[in-house]
């Protein structure tokens, strides 16, 4: 029988909106991306590797679901900046180096803020005419 944490997460994840799955991607990126930092900082090299692979997955992933067609000019500037995020990562892991790490940290916490409020934002906006 499964864990039962587990179970819950599984299902959490899988009735979750596109907005939440959003939002669980970059709290992931940003989790993976500190665990790679404290792998550095303990000089633990499987860990820093496995680390910013999963972090680097996940930013992938998210340009991989960009929709140019819709996105337009807001989905070309977040390509560029995922796959700086992706060369940061990767300069991270060859050198060691926990700099680079708090760059796509800090990147990352300012595009989830900002899918944050944006999302609300909506929210409150469909709230409002649904009241109409």
């Amino acid at each position: 029988m499964k864990n039962p944490y587990q179970q819950y997460k599984k299902t959490s994840i899988e009735s979750a909106s596109r907005e939440k799955l959003l939002l669980l991607m970059y709290e992931g990126a940003i989790r993976y991306t500190k665990k790679a930092r404290i792998a550095i900082e303990n000089n633990d090299i499987a860990e820093r590797g496995l680390n910013i692979g999963k972090a680097y997955d996940i930013i992938l992933e998210l340009n991989n679901t960009l929709d140019h067609e819709v996105g337009g000019e807001i989905a070309i500037n977040l390509e560029q900046l995922y796959m700086f995020l992706t060369d940061r990562l990767t300069e991270a892991n060859i050198n060691a180096k926990v700099e680079p790490l708090d760059d796509v940290i800090k990147i990352l916490h300012t595009l989830y803020d900002g899918w944050k409020k944006a999302i609300e934002q909506l929210k409150k906006q469909e709230n409002t005419a649904d009241k109409l």
